[in-house]
């Protein structure tokens, strides 16, 4: 055990959300309900649930949905007694409206994300949130794409409509300890609310990307079960527990009860080892977003070419959250030099 340290960490398990779009969107009612009520019982105190790609994410365009999010988070409300409910909302997916139908099913509160140069475009959704007594999230997606100057500059946009805290996301898995310390620490001389971090294991750093988030005045990680989502997954949570308490650090979380969660309940409905295949690693290489990951499998099958040279072109072109349709494009112009 390392030694003692005062600050609370608030552990958010996004395995309902960012693992949806490892499982392809298909949780159903009843592991809605044994996951976040194995969350809440051991401890996590903000449990995300909603299409991976936010509230209405469920489209042609991201991928449909096997159960409604509304019905899932009814159902997570009926057996989460101490963590808060939390959905994703994408400006431009989901709306004031369908915030107002999560909220009403039980969502009590939200994380409003944009890409990391475009935080205006939440400003009327984390005021609404605010003005109806939810906890809201300022959530900067794509953080390597942007210098520590222009997300502090975005933070205080966040910050003006009454975030509670801020949440970078390493959503490519692209960023070394480094590149979070340099964010973080930015960030955290800057503003007087707390700040967040959500990683992804495409380079192998997910939890080394995290600790230094946290020994840089990070106060909320983001964590999955098994490490359940998008690319490689996410900050593997059970393990980020186990890690924290033998270095001293207090999460209220009982480890024991979030490892036996993962072990019984998550791992029985993975569609596949949550491991860092080449394709998953090339989206942390081009720095690409990671839930392309499936979207380009599927191109690639399609046109006969190499997962590969769709993520490095898509790389290149610095496609971002949102631009799933390109993908397809991409890989026909690809296709078509072949």
């Amino acid at each position: 055990m390392g030694k003692i340290h005062t600050n609370k960490l608030h552990i958010v398990d996004t395995t309902l959300r960012d693992g949806s779009h490892a499982v392809s969107h298909s949780f159903t009612v009843e592991q809605a309900v044994a996951i976040a009520g194995g969350l809440d019982k051991a401890g996590v105190e903000i449990i995300e649930i909603s299409h991976g790609d936010g509230i209405t994410g469920s489209s042609i365009n991201y991928g449909f949905s096997t159960t409604s999010e509304l019905d899932l988070i009814e159902a997570a409300n009926k057996v989460v007694k101490n963590a808060k409910l939390a959905v994703l909302l994408l400006p431009g997916i989901g709306t004031i409206e369908d915030l107002k139908a999560a909220r009403e099913r039980g969502a009590n509160a939200v994380r409003v994300a944009t890409h990391v140069t475009e935080a205006d475009i939440a400003v009327q959704h984390i005021a609404w949130a605010k003005q109806n007594g939810m906890f809201a999230v300022g959530f900067l997606m794509m953080t390597h794409m942007a210098s520590p100057e222009k997300i502090v500059e975005q933070a205080k946009i966040f910050i003006d409509a009454g975030a509670d805290y801020i949440n970078l996301a390493d959503s490519s898995g692209y960023m070394v300890p480094d590149d979070v310390r340099a964010r973080i620490s930015a960030l955290k001389a800057a503003i007087s609310i707390p700040v967040g971090f959500h990683s992804h294991n495409n380079l192998g750093l997910a939890i080394a990307n995290s600790l230094a988030a946290v020994e840089e005045g990070a106060e909320y990680i983001d964590a999955t079960c098994r490490g359940l989502g998008a690319g490689a997954g996410n900050t593997q949570n059970e393990v980020f527990c186990a890690v924290l308490e033998r270095l001293g650090y207090n999460t209220g979380i009982k480890t024991y009860d979030l490892m036996d969660l993962a072990e019984d309940v998550v791992e029985p409905i993975m569609q596949r080892p949550q491991v860092i295949r080449t394709d998953s690693l090339m989206l942390g290489y081009a720095g690409v977003y990671s839930s392309f990951l499936l979207h380009t499998r599927r191109a690639a099958d399609k046109f006969g070419i190499s997962p590969r040279d769709i993520l490095v072109e898509l790389g290149k072109r610095r496609m971002v959250g949102g631009q799933e349709d390109m993908i397809v494009d991409v890989a026909y112009q690809l296709s078509q030099k072949k």
